[in-house]
């Protein structure tokens, strides 16, 4: 059970990109036509890659199995946990548009997945990943110890380098 619930790291950033054009999609499409029932599967979507990484995901799984495998550079691999802090604060974007849509709120619901489109764009088509920089500058807070990421904590350590490397700290295979 615990295998089901945990979140890959390292993460496929081609993979992760791939989804937020997917979440880009969705939140837009919504946002503009006022299609807020799009917002049910954009929520779930984010509580399933919280909670599982892609694996209770379609979104996830469409992106990590059939689009990044095929798209040139799919290897590039960065750390797991602040996509996952970043996930987190989209499903909180998606589960409040979703709650004021059902309140009866929709214009503020459109409004907010007006404004998840700017984190989702800045991923997808830049490759930066606002909430791993809100995790980054966490970390550097104190908020977010730095067992929680390694990697992210010093990216010059020996750990670090050994980590993305594969290599042993000494620099034996």
């Amino acid at each position: 059970m615990s295998a089901l619930f945990s979140f890959p790291n390292p993460v496929n950033d081609v993979a992760a990109r791939t989804v937020a054009a997917g979440v880009l999609i969705m939140s837009a499409t919504a946002a503009v036509t006022g299609q807020l029932w799009i917002t049910i599967p954009l929520a779930y979507g984010f509580l399933a890659r919280v909670a599982t990484g892609p694996r209770l995901s379609p979104l996830g799984r469409i992106a990590t199995m059939l689009i990044a495998p095929r798209l040139p550079r799919a290897e590039k691999l960065v750390p797991g946990p602040p996509k996952r802090f970043a996930q987190a604060i989209g499903a909180g974007f998606a589960l409040t548009a979703l709650t004021l849509w059902l309140s009866g709120e929709p214009t503020i619901s459109r409004f907010l997945l007006g404004l998840l489109c700017v984190p989702a764009l800045a991923e997808s088509g830049f490759g930066y990943c606002v909430g791993c920089k809100i995790f980054s500058i966490l970390m550097r807070l104190g908020v977010i110890p730095d067992e929680v990421c390694l990697e992210c904590a010093d990216i010059y350590s020996a750990e670090a380098v050994a980590h993305r490397t594969g290599r042993s700290i000494s620099g034996a295979s």
